[in-house]
């Protein structure tokens, strides 16, 4: 099942998505679990934090499903 998270603007980058979720408390504990880990992007693993989600978009992390959905 993935939850779907809503965002007002055109696009939001992959940092500041997990920052939303609360999954991870700090700007920092995100960079260093993309660099380690990294999260599922439509797919495909991803490292950077400045990664462009846009609605429709899905993430994987932690082994939960996200899909970034718009306000509109």
């Amino acid at each position: 099942m993935q939850e779907e998270v809503k965002i007002s603007t055109e696009y939001i980058t992959l940092g500041q998505f997990i920052k939303v979720l609360n999954v991870l408390e700090s700007g920092g504990m995100v960079k260093a679990y993309l660099q380690e880990q990294g999260a599922v992007v439509n797919g495909e693993l991803e490292h950077r934090r400045g990664r462009k989600l846009y609605p429709g978009d899905t993430v994987e992390l932690e082994g939960n499903a996200y899909i970034v959905g718009s306000e509109d």
